[in-house]
Parts: structure tokens; sequence; C-alpha cells
């Protein structure tokens, strides 16, 4: 039928339905953004002591990164089971089994920065007088960064996608709008809160790849030194070529006399 509204349609694309449901879309958004960054955040907190302790040898690390591996292992609807005796039917059982489930990639992350500190550099600490604590926050911790914010990053992102599982429990942010929007077919709502999460997840994604390069500069290649190296390069290939048309003026100059005598 000519001009039928296209949430009668059930149509995909249906901005009506978008502009009706604006409220209901920001609501969704909103706590989708607020159980991922608070999961994240409790995640790093956990994590970086976790790190800590695996560092000490291999006597703990090997129950550390197992133990973490292991729990994210468990199937999430697994995990929100096991935590529903402790948490009940509450925005504290989705953000503890996303902490959980975070817990294998920031630990491994915030050790692995850990352990690529050069040894010249903690000992250089050391001698200036660096006590355990001090040398851990103001040295190894801040050369550490780029894994740990790198961990970060993919670890929000993972959770940003995990979110939706708390649907479940009425916890799921973006996903409480599509998981009874595909059991009823309704076509607009799965894909306007499919793509909300997407873009979710590349403006985070984004946003801490700009926080990561605000805060390791270091990291980045410079790009001068190339410049001047071809710069440099350039003007020895000019000044080169005088020398070769003089070398080869000489040359035939001294072929001609030779032929002359």
């Amino acid at each position: 039928m000519a001009g039928q509204s296209c949430l009668v349609a059930n149509d995909w694309i249906c901005w009506e339905y978008v502009t009706s449901r604006s409220q209901e879309l920001t609501d969704a958004t909103i706590e989708h953004v607020w159980i991922t960054g608070i999961s994240v955040l409790i995640g790093l907190i956990v994590a970086v002591p976790l790190a800590l302790l695996a560092r000490r040898g291999r006597r703990w690390a090997a129950p550390v990164l197992g133990l973490t591996t292991l729990l994210y292992t468990i199937p999430s609807l697994a995990m929100f089971s096991l935590l529903l005796p402790l948490f009940g039917l509450s925005a504290s059982l989705v953000v503890t089994g996303l902490v959980l489930y975070s817990l294998t990639i920031l630990v491994r992350n915030v050790l692995a920065g850990l352990e690529a500190v050069p040894e010249d550099v903690r000992e250089a600490a050391r001698g200036m007088g660096y006590g355990p604590r001090r040398l851990l926050w103001q040295v190894e911790m801040p050369l550490a960064l780029p894994s740990v914010l790198a961990g970060i990053r993919i670890a929000t992102v993972s959770t940003i996608a995990l979110t939706t599982i708390g649907s479940i429990v009425g916890k799921g942010g973006l996903g409480n709008l599509i998981a009874p929007a595909v059991s009823s077919s309704f076509k607009a709502q799965v894909l306007t809160a499919s793509v909300l999460c997407v873009l979710l997840a590349l403006a985070a994604d984004l946003l801490l790849l700009g926080v990561e390069r605000l805060l390791t500069p270091w990291t980045r290649a410079p790009r001068a030194p190339r410049r001047a190296g071809r710069v440099a390069g350039r003007a020895a290939d000019r000044a080169a070529d005088p020398a070769r048309a003089g070398a080869a003026v000489a040359s035939g100059a001294s072929g001609a006399s030779g032929k002359g005598a």
C-alpha cells in the first residue's frame, strides 16, 4: 500500500522507529556504556595485583593465568547461572560476570607490559634510590602503558559485545532491545540496536586509541628524521650529478686527446 508506515510494514530500515523510540534507545545505550565501563574498570583494578602476583615466578604464574583462562571458557549463560545465587537478578550479576571474563585479557597484557621493562632500567632506578613501590608506579607501570592500554581496548570491545547477554536478567543495555525483537521478528528494532552496539564498540576503540597515543607519545615512529634523510639524500644526488657530468667531460676530453696523439 502506498504511504504505508515502515513500522507497519516491518521494514529493516525505519527512521520512524528511531524517532518514536529515541528515549528508549538512549536509555539502553547509557545502560550499556555504564555496565561496560564499570566492568572494565573493576577488571583492571583486579588484574593489576593478579599480574604482580604472576610476575613473582612460575609458581604463581601458572595458577593465575590458568584460572583466568578457565573462567573465559565458561559459557556466559552458565556463568550467570553460577553467579545467580550470590547476586540475584541484578546488574551486579552481569558486572561480575563481565569482570571475570575481562581478566583473561587484562592480566596477560599487564603482565606482558611489566615483563617488557628492560632490566637495566630497573637497575638504574634502584641505583637512584627507588624502592619497590616507587619503582613499580613511577618506572615500570609508565613503561608498561602501551601493553596495558592495548589490553583495555580489547577488553572494552569484548565487554561491549558480551554486555548484550545480560538481557537474560534484564540488564543487557542494548541487548534488552535486541533479544525481544528477535523473538518477535521486529526488524527495525533488531537492526537499530545492533548498529548502535557496533557503533558503540567502534567509538570506544577509537577513543581509547586516542588516549593511548596521547599517553604514550614515545611509541610513535619519528617522522622528522625520515624526511630529513630524504632531503639529505636528494641533496647528495644533486651534488653528485655535476660531479658525474664533470667526470664524463674529463673522460671525453682525455679520450679525444689520446686519439689526436
